[in-house]
């Protein structure tokens, strides 16, 4: 009799702390539940990444948690009322991983929405574009996530190899890729190892793609990759100058290298070979992979004034503008980290200028440290009406102001090369949501 009762205490006492951690782990999740809402609530509302970003089906969700564990970015993802929903649109750059843990299909990508449409050339699963012979992969076809610039520089490269059997053996060019970012960099790897004579160009001056323009300090965000002939390359944070480290030291290692300083005006087709106007002449290709990102149409303001010598559109090294007077004009992510890294600089005087109220398409991090940035002016709903040597007039809700700058960076973005991509043949499609095969 005293076993049973003692048994019937110990079971009691077991079913009391039992209670007590349910009870616990309840309140701690209707806790983070209510400041996921809350996250929602405040970065929630803005309609859409510009890169590849999922698309939750509520009515399928079950609430799993798969899609927000999976998520290797910052808080992309909640889960709200038992249900997914992307919270930091800003914050997403395509990696899909949510797509495939999802235990229900509740997932799809996409590139816009129906409110925000974004123009991207249309492209086949192998990379070819609609004009026959030209390829594209990385940025310019919407995919800025580093390891996706790399797999689709090689599988187009690889689709390329295969579509030249048979071809003339003439002195013609192979292939011609353009860009040194990540996908033309994997890209000359790759026809390097097929042993495909390829010709590698960069407008820029030296090696690092659309990574020059980040600001020194800025965490590039990356997954592991394989290179080929190189091997695997475990990144997962890093800074520009460690990644553009790792592109010199593949380079080298690998015995390849671009053809700098060389610009794309134009591409034509004449018979079954590509003629690429360039800034050192014609290059003839039978087939040419354009890896070139977007960053070589910065956007403009349509002001006067903005093509002063002054005025800049990226940052580079935030150490070669101390004691400087500087205006930034942009409310994403590179113009708020940019105004934040020139503001820590000794003797700078910045000035943020958004024509928005909030900074919802920047990183809610970064929105945490604009807020407590000290030596930084933010001018709100406040849009540039001229630039000049060294005043900038600008139109806010209290009127005009003069803001002093010594120099100017218009950070707003890029806009896709149409005009390059039209006279090439290339058509360009707007998408605005809808469901796309995983790449």
């Amino acid at each position: 009799m005293v076993a049973v009762k003692w048994l019937l205490l110990v079971h009691g006492i077991a079913a009391f702390f039992a209670a007590v951690w349910m009870i616990q782990a309840a309140i701690r999740g209707h806790r983070r539940e209510r400041r996921a809402a809350e996250f929602l609530r405040l970065h929630g509302k803005v309609e859409g990444p510009p890169t590849l970003h999922p698309i939750i089906d509520t009515s399928i969700c079950i609430g799993s948690g798969a899609c927000v564990r999976s998520c290797p970015e910052d808080r992309a993802l909640v889960l709200v009322n038992g249900k997914g929903h992307l919270a930091q649109a800003a914050g997403c750059v395509g990696h899909g991983d949510c797509v495939r843990a999802c235990p229900v299909d509740a997932i799809t990508l996409a590139f816009g929405t129906a409110q925000r449409g974004v123009d991207l050339p249309s492209v086949t699963a192998t990379f070819e574009s609609s004009q026959k012979g030209l390829y594209i992969a990385g940025e310019l076809g919407g995919m800025g996530l580093i390891a996706t610039a790399v797999r689709q520089g090689v599988k187009a490269v690889e689709a390329i190899h295969d579509s030249l059997r048979g071809a003339p053996a003439d002195d013609t060019l192979p292939l011609l890729i353009v860009g040194a970012g990540p996908a033309g960099i994997a890209a000359m790897l790759e026809a390097h190892r097929l042993g495909l004579r390829a010709r590698w160009i960069d407008k820029e001056a030296s090696l690092g793609g659309s990574v020059l323009a980040y600001p020194r300090g800025k965490v590039v965000m990356t997954t592991p990759v394989e290179l080929p002939i190189y091997g695997k390359v475990h990144l997962r944070r890093t800074t520009k100058s460690a990644l553009i480290e790792l592109w010199q030291d593949v380079l080298a290692r690998c015995n390849i290298a671009p053809e700098y300083g060389i610009t794309v005006t134009g591409i034509a087709t004449r018979g079954d070979v590509l003629v690429v106007s360039t800034s050192s002449g014609e290059i003839r290709a039978r087939r040419v992979l354009l890896a070139t990102g977007r960053r070589g149409r910065p956007r403009q303001l349509q002001v006067a004034g903005e093509d002063l010598a002054h005025v800049h559109h990226h940052l580079d090294d935030p150490m070669q503008h101390d004691h400087a007077r500087i205006l930034v004009v942009g409310g994403g992510d590179v113009a708020v980290e940019a105004a934040l890294a020139l503001a820590e600089r000794p003797g700078t005087e910045v000035t943020l200028c958004h024509r928005g109220e909030h900074f919802d398409r920047a990183k809610p991090a970064l929105q945490a440290r604009l807020a407590e940035a000290n030596g930084l002016t933010v001018l709100r709903r406040a849009e540039i009406d001229a630039i000049r040597t060294p005043e900038v007039v600008v139109r806010t809700p209290d009127g005009p102001r003069t803001v002093t700058a010594d120099k100017v960076f218009v950070l707003i973005g890029h806009d896709l090369p149409s005009d390059l991509l039209a006279a090439a043949g290339i058509r360009v499609k707007t998408h605005r949501g809808e469901p796309i095969a995983r790449v």
